[in-house]
């Protein structure tokens, strides 16, 4: 991860409930040059949560004007409140050496794809609704009608699924970290990018001799 590329883009999306904020800070800790990128939402914070650190926490007024700017690398309207991902602080991370990791929707993880193909895309399943629908009623945090909500939209995001680079099932967490740390380990190694990376490598290698001499052509 050096600072002379522009840096890997990584996306994570899943159902709520179906353990992506752990597996996304594993993987934080697992890879020191990982940056996550903080998105903005004009919802209201909730008890612990602080701005800047957890979001970006917009009215909603600022939230559109940044849309019609063209401030957000993607952004889009969940149980409705909206969230986006700020362009220019990718582009700084970029800019330091970092790859990026974003945890989005599956609407924003649409838009990233028509704008950045190369984007690792990474969509996490839950074992099944039910084990869904018990992870959501243990957290004692949402109304019934809420969980009904979100088991409803979850079904939605996981018909899309198959049109991300990658699925893991959460069933067995650490099988699921595993599986996640070998999908950022090989992704940077992929034909693309090696051909782009070291195709100047390659030519100064053949183009010298095994002593060190130029070979002429």
């Amino acid at each position: 991860m050096s600072n002379d590329r522009v840096g890997e883009l990584y996306v994570v999306a899943a159902p709520s409930g179906a353990g992506k904020t752990s597996l996304i800070r594993r993987m934080l800790e697992a890879f020191p040059d990982l940056a996550f990128s903080v998105s903005a939402t004009t919802r209201p914070p909730r008890r612990g949560e602080a701005d800047g650190e957890h979001y970006h926490f917009l009215e909603r007024g600022e939230f559109q004007d940044r849309v019609e700017q063209g401030r957000f690398l993607e952004h889009a309207e969940v149980f409705g409140h909206f969230y986006g991902t700020d362009r220019r602080h990718v582009e700084t991370l970029w800019a330091d050496g970092k790859d990026v990791l974003l945890d989005i929707d599956v609407q924003g993880a649409a838009q990233v794809r028509a704008t950045h193909p190369d984007a690792c895309q990474v969509f996490i399943l839950p074992p099944s609704l039910a084990v869904l629908r018990e992870r959501l009623t243990g957290r004692n945090t949402d109304a019934p009608e809420v969980i009904e909500r979100r088991l409803r939209e979850a079904r939605d995001e996981m018909a899309g699924c198959l049109a991300f680079d990658w699925i893991v099932v959460n069933d067995d967490f650490e099988q699921a970290c595993a599986e996640m740390r070998a999908i950022l380990t090989a992704w940077p190694l992929r034909r693309e990018r090696q051909r782009s990376a070291q195709s100047d490598r390659i030519r100064n290698l053949l183009a010298r001799g095994a002593n060190g001499d130029t070979i002429e052509g």
